[in-house]
């Protein structure tokens, strides 16, 4: 069976002292989930997120990888590097990763293969803008998305890899897709994975939703038989929000 996941996003937010005290608060709060829980942090956590969340029932990750193993790449973070904080899990292919830096079907190939290299499991997000939400052609953009990146993988590969839904046009925005909106591109991711690999692999997939997500919210739409729990940005970062989200399973 697949799990149900909610992870935390913290973008480029908290300092040092904030971040720890962030994820000292979660692990007081956080007991006994229904569901597997994860905070992804900025670089500067991560060693000491793993550190103290060690035993715990909350596993971190990082927000990207590089797509290059080591070397002179000044400001790049490896899988290698990301991997021997503790850390388990990669966001790979976030909308402002896609936007802000230009990165490409290619280039998001090679960085969850650099993951996988590296034992850490890829949160892989897919979504459409705003634009082509307008124009209908969201399935087939995700579509692209997802077959360009991830189906190049064998089914052992693939078996690793938790796809993240993020509707680009309702993060940050306030909007948020309506839980039949979110449902009907999370069918349709399954529907894609159940083509290329079995219906099996793409029951066993994990699918969460990625798109202001909220304590008001989350119950309405993680009782969608194909939402399997949140990628969590804003409400990620108050651990109150955090946890009235872990907590609508």
């Amino acid at each position: 069976m697949r799990k149900n996941i909610v992870a935390g996003n913290w973008k480029m937010n908290k300092n040092f002292q904030e971040g720890l005290d962030l994820v000292n608060e979660l692990k007081e709060k956080v007991v006994n989930p229904n569901c597997e829980v994860i905070v992804c942090t900025p670089f500067i956590h991560l060693a000491c997120a793993a550190d103290e969340l060690e035993g715990s029932v909350i596993a971190v990750g990082a927000e990207d990888c590089s797509t290059h193993e080591s070397g002179a790449y000044t400001g790049e973070v490896s899988a290698a590097m990301i991997k021997s904080t503790g850390a388990k899990y990669c966001i790979i292919g976030h909308s402002e990763r896609r936007t802000y830096f230009k990165e490409s079907h290619e280039m998001l190939k090679e960085k969850v293969l650099m993951a996988l290299k590296n034992d850490l499991r890829p949160i892989f997000c897919v979504g459409e803008v705003k634009e082509q939400r307008e124009q209908g052609i969201q399935n087939s953009v995700v579509e692209a998305q997802i077959k360009e990146s991830l189906f190049n993988l064998t089914a052992e590969e693939f078996a690793k890899v938790v796809v993240a839904y993020e509707p680009v046009w309702a993060i940050g925005t306030g909007l948020t897709a309506t839980p039949d909106q979110a449902e009907e591109i999370h069918a349709h991711i399954r529907s894609l994975i159940a083509a290329k690999y079995g219906k099996e692999m793409a029951e066993n997939t994990t699918i969460l939703y990625g798109g202001s997500c909220k304590p008001s919210n989350a119950k309405e739409l993680f009782a969608k038989p194909d939402i399997d729990g949140g990628l969590i940005g804003g409400a990620a970062l108050k651990a109150d929000d955090f946890c009235g989200i872990i907590n609508a399973f």
